[in-house]
């Protein structure tokens, strides 16, 4: 495992400031629900935010810098 002093080649993990959310529902709208739940989840990271969801087949990610609400 990398430290924080390792530069930028620093691991790509959760951290204690950050919130993760889980949803398993098929035939269910999960990216709304999914996107209720981080803003929930919000106050533990207000850095950036993403949902990834999948059809069965293909993931769909979107992702980016900001609060939930922006993102």
């Amino acid at each position: 495992m990398l430290s924080h002093s390792a530069g930028p080649f620093v691991e790509d993990k959760p951290r204690e400031e950050c919130g993760v959310f889980g949803i398993f529902a098929p035939g269910r709208d999960v990216a709304r629900h999914t996107f209720f739940a981080l803003y929930a989840l919000q106050h533990r990271g207000q850095e950036a935010a993403g949902i990834v969801t999948c059809d069965g087949q293909m993931a769909h990610v979107h992702k980016g810098m900001g609060l939930v609400s922006q993102v």
